[in-house]
């Protein structure tokens, strides 16, 4: 079931993200570097607030009222896009939004790990990633449909998307029941307290650099989609480029995630990495919308293998009472890692070229491989 309500909050986000690049650039006369700063600002929010929930669901031993506490938040900041006049309004929007994520991203992960068993819990959060990826492949579509339908107002498009959030908020409210925590769970310290923070382990720690290093490597998507505009592809159609990431992303998340149940977790995350070299190198080189298409499949292919990945392996080396700290902590070095990588990613851009963009991600995955060939094997099931 919470696999359903991600499905509705990302039709909703996803429809709106896929088409707020070109809306900022074309409509609002925003810089790529702007897009960059906006983008990385956004996630990073979204990112480091999930420290805070995760571990305010470990103190109270609750997760539900907090994801319906973030899911209502990204509802409402919905119609802040369509009534947005300048780039500081999306960025307020975007920033609101991503608080929203922020507080329910942990408290959700950490109930997906209280509700399932150990064994399955690869699969079950490839679903979870394949349900998720389905609302990004289908926001983006609609999007598509409806900018051809209202001859391309982004505004009214930006309503649309009230629409499904508020289903998402309605489905949690009502569909989803919290298990009860048993009576020997010992409520969760302060994560500002250093002997809370050497309870989590060293290979925890260790799984939290390699994914922060991951999130260096790949900016966020909305570079994906001005690349594309640079090959003519017309605004209506620009959301098609997160369709067919997703589409890969969603077909790819829960069979990967069912074969890290049985395979090494060291030999999945190069290969992940692997694809996402091949695709930043791809999409640095391509000279057509063609060459373009393959290096988003790849990019998407490079999710589904490595993201539901890497929750299982947070989860898995994280002490059951702080599982929604150590998710958080996770975020966090993520999100300072994403907004450098996107800030970068525009600044490459502007000044440089899209190409040393695409060159950019490629040298961190290079080393990102370099350091989990080297000591990926203390943190990963071989």
């Amino acid at each position: 079931m919470l696999g359903f309500v991600s499905l509705f909050m990302d039709i909703s986000s996803e429809l709106i993200h896929s088409l707020l690049p070109v809306f900022m650039v074309s409509s609002l006369g925003a810089s790529v570097f702007m897009v960059g700063v906006v983008e990385g600002v956004a996630e990073a929010t979204a990112l480091i607030v999930k420290v805070f929930s995760g571990t305010l669901s470990d103190y109270l031993g609750k997760r539900k009222g907090l994801a319906v506490l973030g899911y209502g938040l990204g509802a409402l900041s919905k119609p802040v896009f369509a009534l947005a006049l300048t780039v500081n309004w999306v960025l307020a929007a975007r920033f609101m939004d991503r608080i929203g994520k922020g507080i329910r991203g942990a408290p959700r992960d950490a109930l997906v790990a209280d509700l399932v068993a150990p064994e399955i819990r690869g699969a079950a959060y490839g679903l979870r990633q394949s349900l998720d990826t389905v609302g990004a492949f289908l926001g983006p579509l609609l999007a598509v449909g409806l900018m051809l339908l209202w001859a391309g107002d982004f505004r009214t498009v930006f309503w649309f998307a009230v629409i499904p959030a508020v289903l998402a908020v309605l489905l949690l409210v009502f569909g989803v029941r919290e298990p009860e925590r048993g009576a020997g769970s010992r409520i969760a310290k302060s994560p500002i307290r250093w002997r809370v923070l050497g309870d989590l382990g060293s290979a925890y720690w260790l799984v939290v650099v390699i994914g922060g290093v991951f999130t260096l490597a790949r900016f966020s998507e909305a570079f994906l989609i001005l690349r594309a505009q640079q090959f003519g592809l017309a605004d209506a159609y620009a959301p098609l480029v997160l369709v067919v990431m997703n589409l890969v992303y969603a077909l790819s998340a829960y069979p990967l995630g069912r074969l890290a149940d049985r395979m090494s977790h060291q030999a999945l995350l190069v290969a992940g990495l692997a694809v996402l070299l091949v695709s930043d190198l791809v999409l640095a080189q391509a000279g057509s919308l063609t060459t373009l298409a393959i290096g988003v499949m790849l990019w998407g292919l490079h999710m589904g293998m490595t993201q539901g990945l890497l929750a299982t392996m947070v989860a898995d080396t994280a002490p059951e009472d702080l599982r929604g700290t150590a998710f958080g902590f996770f975020n966090l070095a993520s999100g300072i890692a994403m907004l450098v990588a996107s800030v970068l990613a525009g600044l490459l851009w502007d000044t440089l070229g899209a190409a040393t963009t695409f060159y950019g991600g490629a040298a961190f995955s290079v080393i990102a491989l370099v350091m989990l060939l080297l000591g990926g094997s203390r943190v990963v099931r071989s």
